[in-house]
């Protein structure tokens, strides 16, 4: 009899430790509650999981994008990113989010205003040539960055250009006013966190070091499916900005963004008038 408790026992054990093997472990990229103040500086006080807002399922799986969303045309990621949300994982766990409200195609060799021009290959643009999903980031006029996401085609991609803030708005603020230059002093409206890819860039914490990670698998940053709305936001197809040296190529419709969104960087009130047209 002794003997039958002391198998039943272990039994019993073994048991329980298959039970605790059959959990599944949470994402490596599971959000984190943030600290009860932001800006947050040190580790957050809480550390166990934080639901994010978007799901797949009722079960909370997050919504992550995979490398199949990326493997699109230029042309078509560019619009089918806008309403995704684009999220920061910061060191200290904190989450940064925003929707996309703005973005660009830039088509490859073909594209005069494409850094891939011509279908050069340098150290610097090697993210344009490399699977779909993969990170580009560049930087301009010596201090500012700018942040790219290669689609189907050599040496093709997509700038984002703007994001609508919608969590960890005042670390964003703290970012953007520890990295501008000039009128640091000014507290700046959430309007103005992300109007512009090199500010999105400062609100998020993105620098070259996240140039050529790959935006379905990176642990710090990702992209999650916006929430599905009622009616689909007219988007305004409209030129490029800042790239007068591109001819003919810098008059052509390849800027998106989401109409009537106060996010947007620029307004082409041209462009929005012949939509409606």
């Amino acid at each position: 009899m002794k003997k039958l408790r002391q198998s039943s026992r272990r039994t019993g054990q073994k048991k329980q430790q298959a039970d605790k093997a059959e959990r599944p472990q949470s994402p490596s990229y599971a959000a984190q509650a943030p600290c009860p103040k932001e800006p947050c500086l040190g580790p957050p006080t809480t550390l166990g999981p934080h639901r994010s807002i978007y799901f797949s399922s009722p079960k909370g799986h997050l919504t992550r994008l995979g490398s199949e969303f990326f493997d699109q045309p230029a042309v078509t990621l560019a619009q089918a990113f806008l309403g995704q949300v684009l999220v920061r994982r910061l060191p200290n766990g904190t989450e940064l989010r925003g929707r996309i409200v703005e973005t660009e195609a830039y088509l490859g060799p073909e594209d005069e205003a494409a850094h891939s021009r011509g279908g050069r290959q340098t150290p610097r643009n090697r993210g344009m040539f490399m699977k779909p999903g993969t990170l580009y980031v560049y930087i301009i006029y010596g201090m500012y960055f700018c942040m790219n996401i290669s689609s189907q085609g050599d040496g093709a991609c997509v700038l984002l250009r703007a994001l609508e803030p919608l969590e960890g708005l005042e670390t964003m603020r703290q970012l953007r006013s520890t990295l501008r230059k000039g009128t640091a002093s000014r507290v700046l409206k959430d309007r103005e966190l992300c109007s512009g890819p090199s500010k999105l860039c400062q609100a998020l914490a993105i620098d070259k070091s996240f140039d050529q990670r790959d935006l379905a698998q990176d642990e710090a940053i990702w992209l999650e499916r916006g929430p599905l709305e009622s009616s689909r936001p007219a988007v305004v197809a409209a030129a490029r900005v800042g790239i007068g040296y591109a001819g003919e190529w810098a008059r052509k419709p390849l800027r998106f963004y989401v109409q009537g969104s106060p996010w947007v960087s620029v307004v082409d009130r041209v462009a929005e008038q012949n939509a409606q047209a």
